[in-house]
């Protein structure tokens, strides 16, 4: 029996842990205090984040996510001086926000200066309000109350610190560190918990072969292809020793993979990963990078010719001539010189890339590394075995590869330009103008294909080639694909590379779905009513209909006889938009939800929209008084969840529908899966 019991108590033990577990909360504050000289006293904000989540910065963008913000009690006993600092955040370009996203991940110190009005212990109070996210989901911001525990000036002792940690449920802390000597505060760079290093090796294992094959592809350019006679010549000629020949050609291709290798050591050791993510997400790299890619456009098409400088080509070619092992190594350098007109904006792009997605700090000398090994693998093996190159000849076709470069290297510096547009806001490169430049130049370029262009060095085109077709084919099909564009459609195969969809002046889906709801504003949609709570101040997905108020929505589903959809969101989700933009505008998500549900968007993150005080509620000791904060309270309580994008089916009573809810998952089939059982589980009732 006393093992029964001792079993049960175990049980509900883990039942009541289960419950919790679904309350995410990320975020382990701690607390210190730091005594000063000149009677000031430093508050420090400790924050240690789980794996995979991330804080916004106090300087978030407006057009961004929502900023982190520290509320101060006002107090006779102190004063502020200056704001809360923090340390440098990792910025990067956002494609849904469309605009410079700061953030920090691992563990972030956030610090406040106040200067003492008196010798005796008092309490420093307020709150915190911030929004947590990962890959998958976002925590709606609330208020989370801070206390410090300043000590009186004379319980100072000299060197000595005492550290208490918080844990999960504390609200107050002392941590006493006095006559410290005056420092300044330090930027503290973000860490990652140990425990991302797997997700790191694996990251960096798919940019080494990333690199690898871009390498590997390179050989095919028009700079790098020209040195195959010359690679095969000497390893022809130089001796009749295959097996000195082989070491020869080994030897070769590691001092090319060395060269590259060494140039990805200097910029992991002088840029890092901050760097490289201001490269990728600044407007000024942005800007010369785009001007990189023109210029090297305009060479490609024949305007000018790039070269290295002579005196460098020569001293390499003449080292190479003297044979022995510095000849393998020279003719390497050569190679990697004389290719450098169309292997530098290769890398130059890739490293752009992988500033915007990764922070880690290996990722130049990873890519490098991989980068060069592709390159030199093709020269190492034709040096094997130089009779197989001298089928291998160049000619004509060789400046058609370059001219097709060269309508890339265009569309894609493009890319770059807008940014640079994004960033500065100066709206040239809006999304229907930068469509119509890359129809115009796939479209031109499948016309050159087909042999109704020519350049400068072009041969005669009399008749075509398979392949040559063939990319004809690829290249015009992509320049049809992009023409609904103009009128709106998402595109989304290529969504990455375009301007954000705000930015386009004419969306024909938008002015059908603008027009209805004109109507609806004076009459009604599908019966829904147009005088709705806050639907002057809120929206729905494009092509949706619904309510903002959880009561609303429920006596219309009674009248109708029909289940509520609730959608709990927010105006700054970044996760929320994606479902939106590849779930909910799904035409199969949306007939299906537009025929079967009453909509209900619960905004969990707009706290300046005040609750009249009939609608007040209470949260424990605290009051809730805004829209934001009382959806969040419904969702926490009902659902035992706190983070967004989250979905519920219920009925007109409140009951759930579905045996699980839907979170983040950007699969229309698997939504459409949990939209069937919903509406099957209605009509048994």
């Amino acid at each position: 029996m006393k093992n029964f019991i001792k079993f049960a108590f175990f049980g509900l033990f883990m039942a009541s842990i289960l419950s919790l577990s679904a309350q995410i909360d990320p975020a382990h504050w701690s607390y210190k205090v730091k005594e000063l000289p000149n009677n000031e006293v430093e508050l420090q904000f400790v924050l240690k984040l789980d794996n995979g989540w991330h804080i916004y910065s106090q300087k978030s963008d407006p057009n961004g996510p929502i900023p982190s913000e520290f509320t101060f009690t006002e107090d006779k006993n102190y004063k502020r001086v200056g704001g809360v600092v923090e340390p440098k955040p990792h910025e990067e370009m956002d494609d849904i926000f469309k605009c410079v996203v700061r953030s920090f991940s691992g563990n972030v110190t956030f610090r406040q200066k106040i200067k003492r009005n008196t010798d005796q212990p008092f309490v420093v109070k307020g709150s915190m309000y911030y929004q947590l996210c990962n890959d998958g989901s976002c925590i709606a911001p609330d208020d989370k109350p801070f206390t410090f525990n300043v000590p009186a000036t004379s319980q100072a002792v000299a060197n000595e610190t005492v550290e208490t940690e918080t844990t999960e449920t504390d609200t107050a802390v002392t941590v006493a560190e006095v006559d410290a000597p005056a420092e300044p505060v330090a930027e503290i760079a973000t860490a990652k918990p140990e425990s991302e290093e797997p997700a790191e090796h694996k990251s960096l294992l798919g940019l080494f072969f990333g690199a690898l094959l871009a390498g590997i592809v390179t050989m095919f350019t028009p700079c790098v292809f020209p040195m195959i006679p010359m690679t095969v010549n000497f390893f022809m000629h130089s001796s009749d020793n295959k097996r000195k020949n082989r070491r020869q050609a080994l030897f070769f291709g590691g001092s090319i993979i060395f060269m590259f290798a060494v140039l990805g050591a200097v910029l992991t050791l002088f840029l890092g990963p901050e760097s490289l993510n201001v490269i990728g997400t600044h407007g000024i790299p942005n800007l010369i990078f785009f001007i990189i890619f023109f210029v090297f456009a305009l060479s490609f098409f024949g305007l000018f010719e790039i070269k290295m400088p002579e005196k460098w080509v020569n001293a390499s070619d003449a080292q190479a001539d003297k044979g022995g092992f510095m000849a393998p190594f020279f003719i390497a350098l050569t190679t990697v010189l004389v290719s450098f007109s169309c292997t530098g904006p290769i890398i130059g792009a890739a490293l752009v890339e992988l500033a915007t997605s990764t922070t880690n700090r290996w990722i130049s000398l990873v890519s490098m590394l991989g980068f060069g090994i592709g390159f030199a693998l093709p020269f190492t093996l034709l040096a094997f075995f130089p009779s197989v190159l001298k089928n291998m000849k160049s000619g004509g076709w060789l400046n058609s590869v370059k001219i097709v470069f060269a309508f890339l290297e265009l569309a894609f510096g493009l890319k770059f330009l807008q940014m640079a547009d994004l960033y500065w806001g100066w709206r040239l490169l809006d999304r229907e103008i930068y469509l119509a430049l890359w129809i115009v130049i796939f479209g031109l370029m499948g016309i050159y294909l087909l042999g109704k262009l020519k350049f400068k060095g072009d041969e005669e085109v009399k008749q075509i080639g398979v392949l040559r077709l063939f990319f004809a084919i690829a290249s015009l099909s992509f320049t049809v694909y992009m023409i609904p564009g103009l009128f709106g459609a998402p595109l989304n195969g290529i969504s990455g590379f375009l301007p954000p969809m705000h930015t386009q002046d004419f969306n024909i889906e938008k002015i059908v779905v603008d027009n209805r709801g004109g109507v609806a504003s004076a009459v009604s949609y599908d019966g829904i009513p147009a005088d709705r709570k806050y639907a002057d101040k809120l929206h729905e997905p494009l092509g949706y209909k619904g309510f903002f108020d959880i009561e609303e929505a429920k006596a219309f589903a009674r009248q109708n006889g029909k289940p509520i959809f609730i959608d709990f969101t927010g105006i700054n989700c970044n996760n929320c938009r994606k479902m939106e933009q590849y779930v909910l505008s799904n035409d199969d998500v949306k007939k299906y939800m537009n025929d079967n549900f009453v909509l209900c968007e619960l905004y969990c993150d707009m706290n300046d929209i005040d609750l009249p005080e009939s609608e007040w509620v209470m949260d424990g000791d605290r009051t809730i008084k805004t829209l934001g904060r009382r959806n969040l309270f419904y969702q926490r309580t009902n659902y035992n969840m706190n983070a967004q994008p989250y979905y519920v089916i219920i009925d007109a009573e409140g009951n759930q529908l579905t045996k699980e809810n839907f979170s983040y998952n950007p699969d229309p089939s698997k939504f459409l899966e949990f939209l069937h059982e919903g509406i099957e589980n209605f009509a048994k009732k």
